[in-house]
């Protein structure tokens, strides 16, 4: 009896193991094809430190809508995490500089009409379909153009364009390239496309005066970026007229979109003989109100220097090579230049 006892058992154990597989056995069976493994919720998700052929894909759609003016390069740098931000800022989702599911459908919904290398293309008058909609649609919402939106870039439409450079303070060429998009994406941010029968509301953004609401619209950058520009401005221009405090923040924003300066607004404050207001402490005063709201208006498009990347004072200027930068113009006690 007892021997038939642990027979008995000695043959359930030698059963169990041949018939349940072991975890590790289980953990090692081979995806069957034409069966694929599901992917993860977060497969593709990209942010700072990404790198590859997915990142230049963003790069490029960011490009060709004039949020990024980089290279495409398929690193995920900072200068790709603030131009994805301010999209994020654009399209009303959270903006938290990855480039994850939502995000993707929006942007290339956005960006039906980019094909790789089309991003570098400078739209002038005679080109028609693709984004020329999209200009026209833009340029109506702001009651620049009048004209029928049909994909044709016309007479009218030229026209249109230039009125818009020439009241935004840039160069008057009609031709639509990385700049005039990106302004133009900034003055309109209301802009959606129109629904048949909708019309669409005048826009408030800031033309060649201030705005009287100055919207909490930080265009990608945090609200410490924003404070240490604004901190900038207050020591540079704080006794300028208004004018000019838009144009000292429009300049460090020009030199953050250039491919010439670093790529953070503390890094460009911080660059060693960059600012006066640096060298001799003013950067640690708290900034003025209207330094700070001259900041979001040039963060909204307005750009009294007309695109500068540098300016001085000429009673206090000592360097000869300042002298000899094309000069564009000047506001208050500032030359600003190219």
């Amino acid at each position: 009896m007892f021997k038939r006892k642990w027979l008995f058992l000695f043959t359930i154990l030698i059963l169990g193991t041949f018939m349940v597989p072991s975890f590790s056995y289980a953990k090692s069976i081979p995806i069957q094809p034409g069966k694929p493994a599901k992917a993860s919720a977060m497969q593709g998700t990209l942010r700072m430190g990404s790198s590859g052929g997915e990142v230049s894909e963003l790069q490029a759609r960011l490009k060709y809508l004039g949020f990024y003016q980089g290279k495409i390069d398929g690193q995920f740098d900072w200068r790709t995490h603030r131009a994805l931000r301010a999209f994020q800022n654009q399209f009303r989702v959270a903006v938290d500089g990855v480039y994850g599911f939502k995000t993707k459908k929006l942007l290339r919904e956005a960006t039906k009409g980019w094909a790789p290398g089309v991003e570098n293309r400078i739209y002038h008058k005679g080109d028609r379909g693709g984004y020329v909609y999209e200009l026209q649609g833009r340029l109506k919402y702001l009651d620049y153009y009048r004209g029928k939106v049909d994909g044709k870039f016309g007479a009218q439409t030229d026209r249109a364009v230039k009125d818009f450079q020439y009241r935004f303070g840039m160069k008057v060429d009609g031709e639509v390239g990385a700049r005039t998009k990106l302004k133009l994406w900034r003055a309109t941010r209301g802009y959606t496309t129109a629904k048949k029968g909708a019309t669409a509301q005048p826009s408030k953004m800031t033309e060649v005066k201030p705005m009287k609401d100055v919207p909490a619209s930080n265009n990608g950058l945090s609200p410490q970026d924003i404070d240490l520009i604004a901190k900038a401005v207050t020591g540079e221009a704080r006794g300028e007229p208004y004018s000019g405090q838009v144009a000292v923040a429009a300049v460090i924003l020009n030199r953050l979109d250039s491919n010439q300066f670093p790529d953070s607004p503390s890094s460009i404050i911080y660059e060693p003989l960059a600012f006066t207001a640096v060298a001799d402490g003013q950067i640690n005063m708290a900034p003025a109100s209207s330094c700070k709201r001259a900041v979001y208006d040039a963060l909204n498009g307005w750009d009294p220097s007309n695109g500068a990347l540098y300016y001085f004072n000429p009673e206090t200027a000592t360097s000869e090579w300042i002298w000899g930068r094309p000069q564009i113009k000047k506001i208050g006690k500032h030359i600003f230049m190219r």
